[in-house]
């Protein structure tokens, strides 16, 4: 309950007893002018207190909404002064995620981190368990603070994102932030053997937890060589890789190579998982991704009447240069998708099922010859466990290129 004589005093009732609550900040309401003495009411009516129906003449009608309801409408529009909703139920969660949601807090740049950040603490993969940005680049530059707090995903697609060697993300990808992820996809994205090598070098070099449950990696249309192999080997849980539509080309060379690192095969037929068909945004936020990719993709507003002709033109330039390269995507998309039919380069795990498959018989055939697979990492780190402790790395097993991304971090 509230003091009429005093604007911002609070007191609430525990164990049957009034207490005032000091140092809480409420949301500022219009005051309503009193016709008689110019005065201010105490208690503002507000139309999203009430539900409005029509009845089976057409008359229109309206009930008061719920406490409960208008607790959460309260609560979701003052967001920004709750500390913790750890402990809350999943289905109070949900519904004040959803009441927020309709306050647009999720849409403004100022509030939507925090409140992001907020209920992701508390909710993990259920605000968001997969993430679809596939050729969105402009959605992941614009959202990229209120996108790394989604830190309980357990699949991100960043396929054509425009990531090329160096981006912001490549510090929350091998983050413990996403120690959870599982799948990732960032094909298509310009880069190189020095991308990949910048984007595992935390992982190589400083050890730590990121990706360490990653199972599916896509690395499909990207300029990397067989060297770029080597940098993958800090994965050891990948069961699943794409290198269709890169420099690398099938022979005994690479097959050894992966399988020698990885433990992977080259798999005779299409892996249903690249082919991106059940990869898709799921989780209470899936309609904010949407809404922020509608505002994203919205066009500037018509200029005014009295604005310049070389404006005009450069805006509906503009115009015509988005129509043109959306009416292209298709074809590019169409293009690509027929290519990795010719060019089609992904690896698995052997299936111990099928003893008599060609890949199997050509990892038997190296193994006669005294080519064995390598060790994978979890595998040293049992074997050494009772062994005295040595140094992780030594100045031999860093290349120029790691000690200066070291230099870097």
């Amino acid at each position: 309950m509230c003091d009429p004589g005093a604007d911002s005093t609070v007191y609430v009732r525990e164990r049957g007893k009034l207490r005032l609550v000091k140092g809480i900040v409420l949301k500022e309401t219009k005051s309503v002018s009193s016709s008689r003495n110019g005065g201010t009411k105490p208690l503002v009516l507000k139309k999203e207190h009430f539900v409005f129906t029509y009845n089976a003449e057409g008359s229109l009608r309206y009930s008061t909404k719920s406490l409960f309801d208008i607790s959460l409408t309260f609560i979701a529009a003052n967001i920004h002064c709750v500390d913790s909703l750890v402990g809350f139920p999943d289905q109070i969660g949900e519904r004040l995620f959803a009441a927020s949601e309709e306050k647009h807090v999720f849409l403004e740049p100022d509030t939507a981190p925090r409140a992001l950040q907020l209920f992701s603490d508390a909710y993990g993969d259920m605000i968001l368990g997969s993430l679809c940005l596939r050729n969105r680049f402009a959605l992941l530059s614009e959202r990229m603070d209120e996108i790394k707090t989604f830190h309980s995903l357990k699949s991100l697609d960043l396929f054509g994102c425009g990531l090329g060697d160096n981006h912001d993300i490549f510090q929350h990808l091998t983050s413990g932030s996403l120690a959870s992820l599982v799948q990732l996809f960032i094909g298509g994205n310009n880069m190189s053997d020095v991308g990949l090598q910048t984007l595992t070098a935390p992982i190589r070099i400083m050890v730590k937890r990121g990706l360490s449950h990653l199972q599916v990696l896509d690395l499909s249309h990207n300029p990397i060589s067989e060297r770029a192999i080597g940098y993958l080997a800090c994965l050891p849980k990948v069961e699943k890789l794409d290198l269709s539509g890169t420099k690398l080309r099938l022979g005994t060379s690479l097959k050894s190579t992966i399988w020698d690192l990885m433990g992977l095969v080259c798999s005779e037929q299409p892996l249903e998982i690249f082919d991106h068909s059940k990869c898709k945004t799921e989780g209470w936020a899936e309609q904010v991704i949407n809404q922020w990719e509608k505002n994203a993709t919205q066009m500037p507003k018509q200029k005014e009447i009295g604005e310049s002709r070389k404006s005009a033109l450069h805006f509906f330039g503009r115009q015509k240069f988005v129509r043109d390269v959306l009416h292209a995507m298709p074809l590019a998309q169409e293009q690509m998708e027929e290519k990795d039919k010719q060019d089609r380069l992904q690896f698995c795990k052997p299936q111990e099922n099928n003893p008599m498959s060609g890949t199997t018989r050509f990892y038997k055939q190296l193994a006669r010859h005294g080519v064995k697979k390598r060790p994978r990492e979890s595998q040293n780190n049992d074997n050494q466990q009772h062994s005295p402790p040595s140094k992780r790395f030594s100045s031999s097993t860093l290349t120029a290129e790691d000690m200066n991304l070291l230099d870097n971090y």
